[in-house]
């Protein structure tokens, strides 16, 4: 009688999951059957279970729905190389800021940093320390994005009460950056009449100090026409590439939505998972020859967020 309980569980728990393929995996995070096929085969290996004599394993295509759904909804445990990287060569540095030029009419452009709040129950015993100037406890995603909404670089786990400037500076990325260790190209003319050789950099908020690796904009209040005031439209328009890239995250995956229930190492985990599926499914929509311009972004959200 146990034996065929259990099966008739795991009959409908089946129907459960198949299911969440089409609703959560297919129709809501616009994966592909074969994208889904993809991942599984990656993630496989790392998952799979042996049965014991007490029960049988759940499968890795079992688990990977449960997690998927997880991070497209945020539904608690109980209701239920396409990675980031940072470009190597100077070519590489060159091809984004070409996308930021060509896209955003901002020369020079390498990326646009800036940092995300997400939120999470408070840590035991940690007093202020998660909790952030928004008032809730957080944890930090702080990232770098090209001028297609796709992540490079993503540091994540830093206590909400430090600034987007502060994490910066404690980040593998500062210290490399710092020591010129990124293949960076060298200083170039904006064009053949000029002698000033502008440096390529990041496009930061006024959070970010301002470097030879990262510009920010003009401080203060600046007037109507004036070079500061087209300087600043010109940089926020580049740079919100970063802050678009920080919604369409949250529009798909809305475990990033409410308080995560979990320590900030398992949370940290979790918003990293998603950036990596984010990539995967953006690069995979541009290899079908799916709209991943600019212009389709606000389009993307509003059906996400509908």
């Amino acid at each position: 009688m146990l034996l065929e309980r259990n099966q008739n569980a795991s009959l409908l728990m089946r129907s459960i999951l198949d299911e969440e393929l089409d609703n959560t995996v297919v129709n809501f995070m616009r994966l592909s059957r074969e994208d889904f096929a993809y991942l599984l085969q990656l993630v496989t290996p790392r998952i799979r279970r042996q049965d014991t004599y007490m029960r049988n394993a759940i499968i890795p295509k079992d688990k990977l729905i449960i997690t998927l759904r997880f991070l497209s909804s945020g539904d608690s445990y109980k209701s239920l190389e396409y990675a980031y990287r940072l470009p190597s060569t100077q070519e590489e540095w060159l091809r984004v800021e070409e996308e930021f030029s060509g896209k955003w009419k901002f020369p020079h452009a390498i990326g646009a940093i800036d940092g995300k709040h997400v939120a999470i129950k408070a840590p035991a015993r940690s007093g202020t320390e998660y909790y952030n100037y928004k008032q809730f406890f957080s944890i930090v995603l702080l990232a770098v994005v090209d001028a297609n909404c796709n992540f490079m670089f993503a540091d994540v786990g830093c206590k909400g009460r430090i600034s987007d400037g502060g994490i910066l500076r404690t980040s593998r990325l500062y210290n490399m950056l710092e020591k010129n260790e990124l293949q960076i190209p060298q200083a170039a003319v904006l064009r053949d009449s000029s002698s000033i050789r502008i440096p390529y950099m990041l496009l930061g908020d006024k959070a970010f100090g301002f470097t030879n690796y990262c510009i920010r904009p003009f401080g203060g209040i600046t007037q109507s026409g004036s070079v500061e005031r087209i300087f600043n439209e010109r940089h926020s328009k580049a740079r919100r590439t970063v802050e678009m890239a920080f919604g369409i995250l949250t529009a798909r995956f809305r475990v990033l939505r409410k308080p995560m229930e979990l320590n900030p190492q398992s949370a940290a985990k979790i918003v990293l998972t998603t950036v990596y599926l984010h990539n995967f499914i953006r690069r995979e929509e541009s290899s079908r020859g799916e709209s991943t311009e600019p212009g389709s972004v606000q389009s993307e959200l509003t059906e996400l967020r509908g």
